[in-house]
């Protein structure tokens, strides 16, 4: 039998081709799930959907670190890639297409809005609530020097809770957008049957082409004399991102900028602590003991700076709003890190990051008691 051996850029192209297919018909098919299960299952299965890209590739770097040491830091990389990503970017042009359509769809006659923004719906409190405390979770991370078992059960666990209280919301129709729309729309027996394929089908693609989309990646970065460590961070993150991006980015623009905003909120939720949660299982599982994924420097200050900016994102979100002004801070510090690999300059964003913070947290200091208030108490977390 004959074999083909592709170059690593074609080799790039082509399973990077795949991993990004893959991801469409996963958003496609995670949307139009919702209209046959119940909310809470709904919620459970669409989480480890939006983050299936993103955990097939880290998975691979995670149990192929326990052979070889050196892929810990391919780990780390597409972990702070795909986190940072959601926010500087995807928060940010949800935010600003929101401005963009209102402004677009404005009454002439309507008073200015002083604060344009994007709103988020009721019950985003117990979101905030387990980001915030996932992200705290994730800063003993750089300063052990490690992801250690301790560290994945404590998110796994914050995930559960998270998925057991925005379980308890009031039923609702669930708004699709494009294929997911005309997915929908079909009987219930064709419904299904297409998503189960469209499942089936994505998740073979994902399991082949997660291996070599994760070497082709390493090879290209070698063959072309960039970074690998910047090569998985940003390229396959972006492979895995862009579907759930761009749906969201669909519904700012048709003035619905709130359903996008819920969706990435949610996703960020997902990824830092269901995602991250699993790495050091993956990897303990495969060394055959338990283990920890150790952290070198260039891995620490990575993890410092992208829970910094996740401190800063749940500081802009307190009041209920992201306005086009922070949504475009949060756009610029992003590209600025982008350049400037110096840990100085990361350790220095991380700093700002963090005042800018504490300056929100000072503002909309009000609004902290009602969100704790929404995580914890019972009943449903919008409050019906």
């Amino acid at each position: 039998m004959q074999h083909v051996h592709l170059s690593p850029l074609e080799g790039l192209a082509l399973f990077g081709g795949a991993v990004l297919s893959a991801a469409f018909l996963l958003a496609w098919a995670a949307e139009a799930l919702q209209v046959d299960i119940a909310k809470g299952l709904a919620l459970a299965v669409l989480a480890f959907i939006a983050v299936l890209p993103e955990y097939a590739v880290d998975l691979y770097f995670a149990t192929m670190a326990a052979k070889q040491p050196v892929y810990a830091q391919y780990a780390a990389a597409n972990m702070t890639g795909s986190n940072r990503l959601l926010i500087g970017v995807g928060w940010s042009v949800v935010a600003l297409c929101s401005v963009y359509a209102a402004l677009k769809n404005r009454d002439p006659n309507a008073p200015k809005d002083p604060s344009p923004g994007v709103s988020l719906h009721d019950g985003y409190g117990v979101d905030l609530v387990v980001l915030a405390l996932a992200t705290i979770w994730s800063l003993t991370m750089p300063l052990f020097e490690q992801i250690a078992i301790w560290h994945g059960v404590g998110l796994l666990l914050l995930f559960g809770f998270y998925v057991w209280r925005v379980s308890g919301g009031v039923d609702e129709e669930p708004e699709l957008t494009g294929v997911a729309d005309e997915l929908g729309r079909l009987s219930k027996v064709r419904r299904r049957v297409s998503v189960g394929l469209l499942l089936l089908v994505a998740g073979g693609t994902l399991v082949a082409a997660a291996e070599p989309f994760a070497e082709s990646l390493i090879a290209s970065g070698e063959h072309l004399g960039v970074d690998r460590f910047l090569l998985v961070q940003w390229l396959a993150p972006l492979a895995s991102e862009a579907p759930e991006l761009l749906v969201a980015t669909i519904f700012a623009l048709h003035g619905n900028g709130a359903a996008g905003m819920g969706a990435l909120l949610s996703s960020k939720v997902n990824q830092w602590t269901l995602l991250v949660g699993t790495l050091p299982i993956a990897y303990s599982v495969a060394l055959g003991k338990p283990g920890a994924l150790h952290l070198d420097s260039r891995q620490v200050e990575e993890l410092v700076l992208t829970g910094s900016q996740s401190l800063l994102g749940v500081g802009v979100l307190l009041n209920g709003r992201l306005e086009a002004w922070e949504a475009i801070v949060l756009l610029v510090l992003f590209l600025v890190q982008l350049p400037f690999p110096q840990a100085n300059v990361r350790y220095g964003l991380s700093i700002l990051y963090v005042l800018l913070a504490v300056l929100l947290f000072l503002r909309y200091a009000r609004f902290v008691p009602g969100h704790i208030r929404q995580a914890f108490r019972k009943g449903s977390p919008d409050g019906k």
